[in-house]
């Protein structure tokens, strides 16, 4: 991941808003260029980013912003036309540019061919509900791909997998432990599963039970 980015966000909303406030937390560069005056108003007060009151899919908008120079431009308003709009405009002006549409919905196989990536925020939204709905030990973090899941699992005492290393754990093809206790850091051979202790896991969909017995029983 580079350690620094110029970064066009299209929509001052609350998902470019709070975009906007995690890279700026990061140490990027942002420009977010939002059409509500008020909302422009309230996202310079926050001082995240430099903001530019205007229609982004207005090309002479996007020189304001600095498209030419840009390394990414996201469309993040609530509207997926828009955002695409933007995107392939600003790849049009700015050959190699990084872009990033919100859509909405799951089905992200038809955007391919006109934007680098999407994102689909009430996805994240509702796995996030989902998880603390059910208040299970073993939490869905994120889709990696179509069919592989990275969950997050607290190991219970009396597991089969329980006080053991890595090295020692026989988990099925199909699995890699990706964090060690809590998420401190990178899992290793000689990270211990310790009861009470979450793990971050990458794991297919046919070896899910098999892994959530050998740390859960």
């Amino acid at each position: 991941m580079p350690s620094h980015l110029n970064v066009i966000i299209a929509g001052g909303g609350r998902v470019g808003f709070q975009t906007a406030t995690t890279l700026d937390d990061r140490g990027h560069d942002l420009t977010v260029v939002e059409q509500n005056p008020e909302r422009c108003d309230a996202i310079a007060d926050e001082y995240v980013a430099t903001v530019i009151c205007g229609d982004a899919s207005r090309p002479d908008i996007l020189q304001q912003a600095g498209v030419e120079s840009a390394d990414v431009i996201a469309g993040l308003t609530g509207e997926p036309g828009l955002n695409l709009a933007v995107c392939m405009e600003a790849a049009e002006m700015a050959p190699g540019i990084r872009t990033v549409a919100r859509i909405d919905n799951r089905e992200r196989a038809g955007y391919t061919r006109f934007v680098d990536e999407t994102v689909f925020p009430e996805d994240a939204g509702a796995r996030v509900a989902v998880n603390e709905i059910e208040g299970s030990d073993v939490r869905s973090l994120a889709d990696v791909t179509g069919s592989l899941d990275i969950v997050e699992v607290r190991v219970k005492e009396g597991a089969p997998a329980a006080n053991k290393k890595l090295r020692e754990t026989r988990f099925p093809a199909g699995t890699l432990v990706i964090s060690d206790d809590d998420g401190e850091r990178v899992a290793r051979p000689d990270t211990t599963l310790t009861p009470g202790k979450r793990y971050v896991i990458a794991v297919e969909p046919d070896v899910v039970d098999e892994v959530l017995n050998l740390l859960r029983g």
